[in-house]
């Protein structure tokens, strides 16, 4: 079992940049697929992106890529969201995950662990 716990997030202007943070509990963050998913008010909660237990891979959303990146420490058990260029319709509640799947997945319903989410509004 792991613990996710999201931290970063803000108020900042269209342009600005943000880095969420998403730190572990228990020794075996290595072993899980990590991934990012955002929800705003009165949407389903969709992918953002995703990254492998050995970060050797990582895959987008379209609406993120060239724009956000996906990482993460194992030695410190923290997954990283670096997110430039922030849109206004970037604005939403951002949430890490683990997974146990064969591969990263890119629904939520691969995922088994939550964290609280971190709220990010972007200002026009």
């Amino acid at each position: 079992q792991v613990q996710l716990v999201e931290s970063g997030g803000g108020l900042v202007q269209a342009g600005d940049s943000l880095r969420l943070s998403c730190a572990a509990s228990g020794r075996t963050f290595s072993s899980y697929h990590m991934g990012w998913f955002c929800q705003a008010p009165g949407k389903e909660r969709k992918f953002v992106a995703t990254i492998s237990w050995s970060a050797g891979r990582t895959y987008y959303a379209d609406f993120v890529r060239d724009r956000f990146t996906i990482s993460r420490d194992n030695a410190r058990n923290t997954l990283y969201l670096q997110m430039n260029s922030l849109k206004p319709e970037d604005s939403a509640v951002y949430y890490c995950a683990a997974s146990t799947a064969s591969d990263p997945p890119q629904w939520p319903g691969g995922y088994v662990y939550w964290g609280q989410g971190t709220q990010v509004t972007v200002s026009s």
